[in-house]
Order: structure tokens, then sequence, then C-alpha cells
């Protein structure tokens, strides 16, 4: 699978998802680290699902979770009275399967998935948009942004919200609605060309 033709996903009412698309250095992760306690505190149960462009390892060499998983393991899942991980080696695949990955989270059954990159997946979006970044807004190509943060205002298309990317309390809102919302969400928007 390649990032320019992403497979379609399977939505259900049961698990709502909501992508934070941005270009690099716009702030994606500041704005989720500060989202995250914020959804809590209005008891959203949120899980995240993030995009890494580069190769990573959550594994340390000559740990025995690195040994087994080295060894053959797949996946290879570590836990601890505090927390658990699981690695899965996918060398035949050309690109994350985000698709896969929701069904990873599903079973832990957030209110809500928060997902971070993949801009080019099908699925509901809020873009994010720092002119000061100095790269094109999206919404006008892509007809599954639903919302844009800005800063500072821009002009979004009909039927897509703009939000001030500095109130965060006023986005954390937003965001926290989606679930309410996701059924009716999960077509993208009609964009003439």
């Amino acid at each position: 699978m390649s990032q320019t033709q992403p497979a379609a996903l399977g939505f259900d009412d049961e698990l709502p998802l909501l992508g934070i698309a941005a270009w690099s250095g716009t702030g994606k992760t500041t704005l989720l680290e500060a989202l995250l306690p914020r959804l809590a505190a209005l008891g959203v149960r949120t899980a995240v699902i993030k995009h890494a462009h580069h190769e990573f390892d959550v594994d340390q060499p000559g740990k025995d979770s690195h040994r087994l998983r080295q060894a053959g393991a797949a996946p290879m899942l570590v836990a601890s009275r505090a927390r658990w991980a699981m690695m899965m080696e996918t060398p035949d695949n050309r690109e994350a399967d985000l698709a896969q990955l929701i069904d990873v989270v599903r079973s832990q059954q957030p209110d809500l998935v928060l997902v971070e990159g993949f801009k080019a997946w099908p699925l509901p979006k809020l873009e994010l948009y720092r002119e000061a970044v100095g790269k094109t807004l999206r919404v006008a190509e892509d007809p599954w942004i639903k919302a844009v943060a800005s800063q500072p205002r821009v002009e979004v298309p009909p039927g897509v919200e703009w939000l001030d990317l500095d109130d965060l309390n006023a986005i954390a809102a937003w965001v926290a609605a989606w679930p309410a919302r996701w059924p009716a969400e999960c077509v993208p928007r009609d964009i003439a060309r």
C-alpha cells in the first residue's frame, strides 16, 4: 500500500476516529499533549495512533524482549504491572496500515481515537495550520477535513468549521463533542472541481 493510495477504512458507530493533520513543524504533537489532559477532564477516554516517518524502535538491544523479537516473535508483547507494549515487525509493508492499527486499539474501547499523521488516509480530520510554517492549506483538496484550527484565522470552505489554534479549551470542547457527531461525519465533503 502506498501513501498516495491508502486503503478504505471501515467506519462503525462505536469507534469515533479523528485525524490530526498538518505539515511538519505545525505543532501536532504539542497540541495533542495539551489536549489529552483536557479531554480526560471532560470524561473522554482517548487513544492516539501516531505515524512515524522513519524507522523507530521502542525496544532496547540486549533486553529479553528485543532478543525474542529478533528471534522471530511476531508480535512480541511485554507487560508489567504498570504498562504493556506490543511490538510487531512489518518488513513487507511499504507504509503503516492504519486500518490494522485501529483494530489493535479497538479492543481497549476508547471513546475516541485521534490519529496523528496519516494525512493521506480517508478519514475525518482536523487540519492544523500556521502561516509561519510556510506551507499551503490542504482543506481545499482534502474532502475529509471537517475543521481547520489556524493562526491567524483563514477562510475555510462551506461546511468546514474554523477554530483558533491558540484557544486550547475551544479545540478541546470541539474534539470532546466529536464522538456525538461521529456517525454523521463519516463521509467526505463535496468538493466542486
